[in-house]
């Protein structure tokens, strides 16, 4: 893996001759909920065009850049937008961002995603810590030769989200008053909507919420040796629950309305984490 090697040092590289301090904690925002970054303090933006061997994200409310600065007095790479399956991209590009952060010094992912209600006593507006994933995308990114400078050939995902963190953000949703979901996020290539027979099979196998993002990231990130915290924003219900089409107009509105709540919850994780 010589060449993705040098990859991911060419990336690494240019980062760090634009940044003066190392970042602590990574944050990949999901569609609509890129927002946090603008709130960054001492901010260095750094368009993804700009980075060698970097794909360019193409989907509405991604808006394709690493926003670097302070948030609760932490150090963090925020990922305005990120890279999908369904986009063409392959696996190996979908996670190449984990790679780079990774060499970058970081060993603290937050994944954040817009997703859909699987769970039939979730609404539109909720917020769910991801205690677990269930990977339907048919493909991992760590097929192929592994990258032994990053982690093992055969990587534990028995703790893939921190269960470390899990009661501390239970205590800090309780005390700002933002209720918080658990559950299990199921991962599907898209770019079209689950089917509701697609939905039924994810309840009946104990899927919560559903999407097209966040798995391949947070596989790359174990392999890694990074702590993960994942939250998805629950911005419609999946196909079946409810008796209306779905469109990604509607997951962006939703992650807009509910963009406050997530934030200030967002903002505190990082200060603990």
């Amino acid at each position: 893996m010589n060449n993705i090697n040098e990859m991911i040092l060419e990336a690494q590289n240019y980062i760090e001759s634009k940044l003066k301090e190392k970042p602590e904690i990574g944050l990949i925002l999901g569609s609509g909920l890129g927002v946090l970054g603008d709130r960054a303090e001492k901010r260095n933006i750094i368009d993804y065009v700009g980075i060698p061997n970097f794909p360019i994200s193409t989907v509405e409310g991604h808006m394709g850049r690493f926003v670097f600065g302070e948030i609760s007095g932490r150090k963090v790479a925020i990922m305005q937008g990120r890279f999908h399956f369904y986009e063409g991209y392959g696996m190996k590009e979908v996670v190449f961002p984990i790679w780079v952060m990774r060499s970058l010094g970081i060993k603290k992912l937050i994944v954040t995603n817009a997703s859909g209600g699987v769970n039939i006593n979730f609404s539109p507006g909720d917020l769910m810590l991801i205690t677990d994933h269930i990977n339907f995308m048919g493909t991992n990114p760590l097929i192929g030769p592994n990258i032994y400078s990053m982690g093992v050939r055969f990587p534990d995902m028995s703790n893939a989200y921190s269960s470390r963190m899990k009661d501390l953000i239970i205590k800090i949703s309780n005390e700002l008053n933002i209720p918080i979901k658990l559950g299990v996020y199921a991962s599907m290539t898209g770019p079209a909507y689950e089917t509701p027979a697609e939905i039924k099979m994810l309840r009946i196998l104990g899927a919560d919420a559903v999407g097209m993002s966040t798995v391949p990231e947070v596989i790359a990130a174990n392999h890694a040796g990074m702590e993960v915290v994942g939250i998805s924003c629950i911005t419609n219900m999946a196909a079946g629950v409810l008796d209306k089409p779905l469109s990604h107009e509607e997951v962006i509105k939703t992650a807009e309305e509910v963009k406050d709540k997530f934030l200030r919850l967002l903002v505190e994780i990082i200060k603990y984490f």
